[in-house]
């Protein structure tokens, strides 16, 4: 038994970067612009102030004013907010403000830095999702929460809660299998973070992907879900060819300041860092730009309007 969902994701959400500048502000002209690059290439929807997005970096007021302006710049796209939280209490306050802007659903991550039972877990995704009445999706990426969602959590969670989907990141790429088969059995989707191996990801039987390289190449990504996954004409080969090459490059810096390394290859401004970046970081970054405006320009991957080109 599972309780049904109204919403359903599927196809391809940018795990949304947020710009902002010295002061920790959000560049709005910035994000504005972004969000029209992502639509204009058939994006189906954003995850608002996921790990992309930063969203430890942001105060609760913080995080709920950007929960506005992503719904008031992003509509009618399907929106799901990520109100994780260490505090339940702000992750409920949270959820209820992205109900009250018409987000489709929240995000779940289990809560950081102390150790969490898997029944604990269960027990703090089951009260916020109650107490907030929004479809749900899980989010599981171990390598930044601490914490795996096992299993059986999800399919007990699922059995409770109006589960809409399982967001799976990170480097357990076999774990899509098992979330995949558990997802029909309890009427759940998977969502996959593995933006580089897309083919892959929807021949298991992924419904779309949520990812960071979404900000970078929304139209290789949204390319390769049409033809591989959606079975229309095409042939996304060559996409995914760019998007393998581009995984080596990005991964020369840590997460999430590649994302805006690669945001700035593409003619985009990222912001000012929401941290303190080492000089060691900077020669990276600066490093990653310059190897993939090499890749875009070999494979004809244009800048972005605001670049100027």
């Amino acid at each position: 038994m599972s309780i049904a969902s109204p919403f359903r994701p599927s196809g391809i959400f940018s795990a949304q970067w947020i710009p902002t500048d010295a002061e920790g502000r959000v560049d709005r002209a910035s994000l504005a612009s972004h969000i029209a690059f992502e639509r204009s290439h058939g994006i189906g929807g954003i995850l608002a102030l996921g790990s992309t997005g930063e969203f430890p970096h942001f105060t609760v007021d913080e995080r709920k004013a950007v929960l506005a302006t992503v719904a008031e710049l992003a509509a009618p796209l399907a929106l799901i907010a990520n109100v994780t939280d260490i505090r339940p209490r702000a992750a409920i306050e949270l959820g209820r403000a992205a109900k009250s802007l018409g987000y489709s659903a929240i995000a779940l991550m289990p809560p950081v830095f102390f150790p969490v039972s898997q029944a604990d877990m269960l027990a703090y995704f089951l009260h916020v999702a109650d107490a907030v009445g929004l479809p749900v999706m899980l989010y599981n990426f171990p390598e930044l929460t601490g914490k795996r969602i096992d299993l059986p959590t999800v399919a007990a969670f699922a059995e409770r809660a109006p589960m809409c989907a399982i967001k799976q990141s990170g480097g357990e790429f076999a774990y899509h299998r098992e979330l995949i088969a558990l997802g029909r059995e309890k009427n759940f989707v998977v969502m996959s973070g593995s933006d580089t191996r897309l083919p892959e990801v929807f021949a298991l039987g992924a419904a779309g992907c949520i990812g960071g390289l979404v900000n970078i190449v929304p139209e290789l990504m949204v390319l390769i879900d049409r033809v591989c996954r959606q079975g229309q004409p095409g042939d996304a080969t060559a996409a995914a060819g760019v998007m393998k090459a581009l995984g080596p490059i990005i991964d020369q810096l840590t997460f999430p300041l590649n994302v805006a390394a690669g945001l700035e290859a593409r003619g985009f401004n990222p912001g000012t860092p929401k941290t303190v970046v080492s000089p060691e970081s900077r020669l990276l970054y600066a490093k990653i730009i310059a190897e993939l405006r090499a890749l875009f320009k070999h494979h004809h991957v244009a800048l972005a309007p605001a670049a100027g080109t």
